[in-house]
Formats: C-alpha cells, structure tokens, sequence
C-alpha cells in the first residue's frame, strides 16, 4: 500500500462524503487506503459510509476521544508506506497524492510535507506553512508585528507559492512516512485538540528531518467544519498552548508570566470575536451553473434566477457573466468539472464578491462555506 489517508471525523456527514470522493479521485496512480475514525457522531456519517463507501476502513469511537487519539488509532490500523493526515473537510485535486507521494520519496530527509491550503472563498490560508511559535514569535503574531524579519509565525521567508522547507504543518493536511511518523510516537496524546500538529512538527525537527511546505498543488480547506467555533473550541486552544510551552520552552518566571498573559489576552480577543460572529445567510438570487446536470438545472430553476454555462476556462468572461447578469453564487458540478479545476476557479475567481458552492459527484447535495468560523452551507437536491 502506498498512502493510508486517515481522516478524523465528527459530525459532517455531507463534507467528509465529499472528502471521500475527492480522494477517491486522486487515487488512480497509486494504492490508497480509506481511514475513517468517527468520534461519536450523531449524525448519519457512519450510516452513509456504510453504505455508499464500504471500501473505506471505519472506526466507530463511543466518545469524541480528540484529534490526537483518534489519528494515532487510524494510523495504527494503516499499511501505506505514507500517511496522510486529512481533516474531513477538505477537497485534494486529482493529482495531489501523485504529486506529494513523487516529492516525498526524493526527500530522504523529510519529515511532514504540507500543501498550499485556500478556503472556501478561494483566498490562500496563511497557516499552509508556519515556524516555530517561539515567546517572541508568538508576541509578535499576537500584536499584529509582522514582516520578513519578525514574521516568522507564518513562515513569510516562503511566498505562497514558493515551495522550501518549514518548521511546522497544518494538522488539515500532514503527508509523512508511517515509520517516521511511529518513530517519534505519532500524536501527543495529551492535546485534545489542537496544538498537536506543532508539537509533531517540532518532535521531527527535533529528530533531524526536515519538514516541506509543498506549493505545486492546492486544495480547498473549508475550516468551519472541523469543530464549531465556540467557547469551547478556545478552552481547548488555550489548554493546548499551555501545554505546548510547558513542554517545549523552558521559560523563566518573567517568560512564563508574560506567555501566560499573552495567551488569556488572546483567549480574551477571540471570544469576544466569535461572540459577534454571526452566520452568512445573504440570500442567493442570480446563479451561475457550471455544469451540465440537467437534474440540477432544473432543480436551481425552480429557486433562482439561474445562468447556465458550460465549462469556462476563460476566466475574463466568467468575470464578465459575473458582472453583468449580477451573479453572487457559483455552483461548480464535479459530475463534469475536476476538482482541480474547481480549485483553479476559486483561487481565479476569489476577488468577484462571489460565494462558491460545489455539487459532488454522486451526491444530491450542494455544500460550500464561505466563513472559517461558522459552518457551511449544505442544500439538498430535492
């Protein structure tokens, strides 16, 4: 087995059958297995693997046992030569694992290979590649200082689509070699959420391999999918980075003092943001169709003003249909349209005033997100 794609999933029944999919799709060249650890959720998840994927390995959890626990029990189960570290609601092109896996085994050195993250507005996520979150490192991303020299946080010595080494990956998508990946103990099991994909990072480091920020390859990362952004989604952030420091930087008191300050300082900022959070519910009126589905045309006829295209990759007159019909949603159909295309119009189109939506292949839904902090939006195809 070449690749073992683990994936952890809690609660987003229509975005991780879509990550299923878009896996499926990029897995011609290459023997690739299916890992699902569900964490108790109370949705159909499990129901519809069951029944529409039984090729792909599922681990039903009793209790959300966390991030850390859960991919340490999905790896435990894989036989790939690779793991691929993969939260449920992301969409990979067709040739992303041909191309990881092909970079990844010229890097005798490597420790986690990441890629070029963009949301579900097309607009690229700066946490693709990052650095070490030093007290200084971190001060500065704290208080908005940033530039060649202090910007470390984001790793800004790389432009977005300049491939080079890192220090620290996202946990969304972390591509790594199973013997290394055992070899350091896998997750740090006392991170419940988040936290642990820098402890990682930093345990390979540690051991002398070099982790890669991959740009030749992009995928859409939704990121409000994963867990809801709430209070306690930052009682878990904040726990994580206490334990982080702790464990990694050995601080004296005026350090430990000003750290511990500087982290309820950003628990404060964050829950007085997600408290004015409020969810997207602009309503759609003119529709651009990308596709040709009649069922789904004449499902967007009957509630939107719909325009009909075939697939465009004239990206001028896409614009121009845009602004002349008064388009403020695109539905891109993957029954006729490639995920890597998909991918190609989000980032081309990001700056259109435009929400994006996806028909999966298969599927009677449409999903999309346009907000990291709020879930997405699923329709369902009746």
């Amino acid at each position: 087995m070449d690749v073992s794609v683990v994936i952890i999933n809690y609660n987003v029944q229509y975005f991780i059958e879509q990550c299923i999919l878009s896996v499926h799709s990029a897995s011609g060249n290459l023997s690739v297995e299916i890992i699902v650890v569900d964490n108790n959720s109370d949705d159909d998840s499990c129901k519809i693997i069951k029944d529409k994927y039984p090729e792909v390995i599922l681990i039903e959890n009793k209790e959300n046992i966390g991030f850390s626990k859960a991919n340490n029990q999905g790896v435990k189960v894989a036989t790939g030569e690779y793991i691929l570290i993969l939260n449920p609601d992301t969409v990979i092109a067709e040739d992303t694992l041909d191309k990881i896996y092909s970079f990844a085994k010229a890097k005798p050195n490597l420790g986690i290979l990441g890629v070029k993250l963009i949301d579900g507005s097309g607009d690229f996520a700066p946490e693709s590649k990052r650095g070490i979150p030093t007290p200084m490192v971190s001060f500065n991303k704290l208080f908005g200082i940033s530039s060649k020299r202090t910007g470390k946080y984001y790793a800004t010595h790389l432009d977005e689509n300049e491939s080079g080494i890192m220090d620290v990956a996202s946990g969304a998508f972390m591509f790594v070699n199973r013997v290394i990946f055992n070899e350091v103990g896998g997750f740090n099991e006392a991170y419940f959420m988040y936290g642990e994909d820098i402890d990682l990072s930093m345990n390979l480091l540690n051991k002398g391999y070099q982790n890669y920020y991959y740009a030749n390859t992009q995928i859409i990362h939704f990121k409000g999918e994963s867990t809801q952004k709430d209070i306690k989604y930052l009682s878990y952030f904040h726990n994580a980075m206490e334990i982080f420091y702790k464990k990694h930087f050995k601080l004296n008191l005026i350090y430990d003092f000003i750290m511990r300050i500087g982290i309820e300082f950003w628990y404060l900022l964050k829950f007085f943001k997600f408290k004015k959070v409020k969810t997207n519910t602009n309503p759609i009126f003119n529709l651009l169709y990308l596709g040709d589905n009649k069922l789904i045309v004449d499902y967007l006829n009957k509630k939107y003003l719909l325009i009909k295209e075939p697939i465009i990759d004239d990206y001028s007159k896409i614009k121009q249909i845009i602004k002349s019909n008064k388009i403020d949603t695109i539905v891109f159909d993957n029954l006729t349209i490639s995920n890597k295309k998909i991918i190609e119009h989000f980032q081309e189109l990001k700056n259109e005033n435009v929400s994006f939506k996806i028909h999966p292949r298969t599927t009677n839904f449409l999903i999309g997100s346009t907000c990291p902090n709020v879930r997405g939006q699923v329709e369902i195809i009746e």
